[in-house]
């Protein structure tokens, strides 16, 4: 009997990739610190700069180049340099895509490019796009996926189309265009950067584009899966219910608006710098605009250098709460403050569930935004100090300072007429704060801590730890 063939050799089994073998938290954090690279190192090119007067290139150095890449990329809005000047229309162009990109995710790009393509999206790349856009699942989010990119296109056409009606009959067709696209594109996404050196002072009366600007920053901040739950119910209202999720965030939206609003309105009433000089219309559009764009998107129609301090703490405030989850905004998010602030009270009143819309809020959950504020306001402090020791400028107030650094850190992008005079030691706090801020304090945590296995051990409860 002959003998039997030798057997092929086993193929070794393939080994992961590198980006395969990253957690959800680790490509976010790592996506957005590449393409903040790419982004400055485009923008440093003499190809993308400006021409003064006299027909020389507007010097543009790397670290500059860096930090608008990075405010660009993490939609914050916050210069060292003039994009209006100091970039020409390449440059500009790069920033809106940077801002695009940025806004709605970098992982939320390549998973619909896979969709576009054809190919199948692996379960472990869904679990990704869940992380980055707070989806409640993974199982149907390439549906999400195209109904982010339909719905983030639709609106920023519509409101491209509209702010036209002003650009075009100031700039002209091409530029006029242009210039409705950039701004849309930048207020959805809650970015702040304006195509005018004082951003958007020059439109504090103006309905059309203050209206416009605010509404898009509003609908960019909400969230995208609050969107589509408020369109599903609208448009199928027995079949979709609203979430409580949305219930909560467009609640928490509607008094942080209303409260800035009436704060800007009482504290800058007679400041001839900011509302003082307006009539009472012109008031409360202005007062309305900033309550909309503190809350992460950076633009501004007043002086913030000339704010009083009772608005500087309001802002503040407003700037560290943030956003919604999920959304193109920063700061810790409106729903981890309110669960915050709902723990302590219920935690003072003796209750011992937290009672959100007839439903009780989780242990876990609660701790989950414990743990938020906390590291939050511990990277805000840290890097603040940070700031204070490499300031070199001694007529660099101390609120000027803590300003600077709240809004970096929420990604909001107003200053008060500070960034370009900081010192580049401190430009680099800065950029660093931009992206934690971008990623969350909490992704970038648990992107970098070593994964613990099975407690095997679990030590008895001590109660005598007093607290207070």
């Amino acid at each position: 009997m002959p003998a039997a063939p030798p057997s092929p050799p086993t193929e070794p089994l393939r080994r992961k990739s590198f980006l395969a073998r990253l957690s959800p938290p680790q490509l976010i954090a790592l996506s957005f610190a590449v393409a903040i690279l790419i982004g400055g190192t485009l923008l440093s090119l003499p190809v993308t700069h400006g021409v003064n007067p006299d027909g020389t290139l507007r010097p543009v150095n790397f670290l500059q180049a860096l930090f608008t890449a990075t405010s660009a990329l993490c939609v914050t809005g916050l210069n060292v340099i003039d994009p209006s000047k100091d970039f020409n229309r390449l440059g500009q162009v790069i920033i809106m895509l940077l801002i695009q990109v940025g806004g709605l995710g970098i992982i939320t790009f390549g998973t619909s490019f896979a969709l576009v393509m054809r190919r199948r999206v692996a379960y472990s790349e869904r679990i990704r796009v869940a992380q980055q856009v707070s989806a409640l699942s993974a199982g149907d989010v390439t549906r999400l996926i195209r109904n982010i990119f339909l719905y983030t296109f639709a609106i920023e056409l519509v409101g491209a189309a509209v702010l036209a009606f002003k650009f075009v009959p100031m700039h002209g067709w091409g530029m006029g265009l242009f210039y409705a696209v950039f701004h849309s594109i930048s207020a959805f996404n809650n970015a702040g950067f304006a195509l005018y050196s004082d951003n958007l002072m020059g439109f504090v009366t103006d309905p059309l584009v203050s209206l416009v600007i605010g509404f898009l920053i509003i609908l960019g901040g909400t969230g995208f899966l609050v969107q589509m739950n408020v369109v599903a119910h609208l448009l199928h209202p027995r079949r979709y219910r609203l979430m409580v999720h949305s219930k909560l965030v467009l609640t928490m939206m509607l008094a942080l608006l209303l409260i800035g609003m009436l704060a800007y309105l009482i504290f800058e009433w007679n400041n001839p710098q900011t509302l003082g000089k307006l009539g009472l219309g012109g008031k409360l559009l202005a007062s309305f605009f900033q309550s909309v764009t503190t809350r992460t998107a950076g633009f501004n129609t007043i002086d913030y250098g000339a704010i009083t301090y009772p608005t500087i703490f309001v802002t503040l405030l407003l700037m560290f709460i943030g956003a919604n989850p999920g959304s193109t905004g920063g700061g810790i998010k409106t729903s981890t403050f309110y669960v915050m602030i709902a723990s302590a009270f219920n935690m003072v009143r003796g209750r011992r569930d937290n009672i959100l819309f007839e439903r009780r809020i989780d242990m876990e959950t609660t701790l989950r935004a414990m743990t938020v504020g906390l590291l939050s306001m511990g990277l805000v402090l840290g890097m603040f100090l940070l700031l204070l020791i490499f300031n070199k400028n001694g007529e660099t107030k101390f609120v000027q300072l803590a300003f600077e650094a709240i809004s970096a850190f929420a990604t909001v992008g107003l200053s008060m007429n500070l960034t370009p005079s900081l010192h580049p030691d401190q430009h680099v706090i800065l950029i660093l704060l931009m992206y934690l801020g971008r990623i969350g304090p909490l992704t970038f945590a648990v992107a970098f801590s070593r994964p613990d296995g099975k407690e095997l051990v679990r030590y008895p409860a001590e109660h005598d730890i007093l607290i207070g």
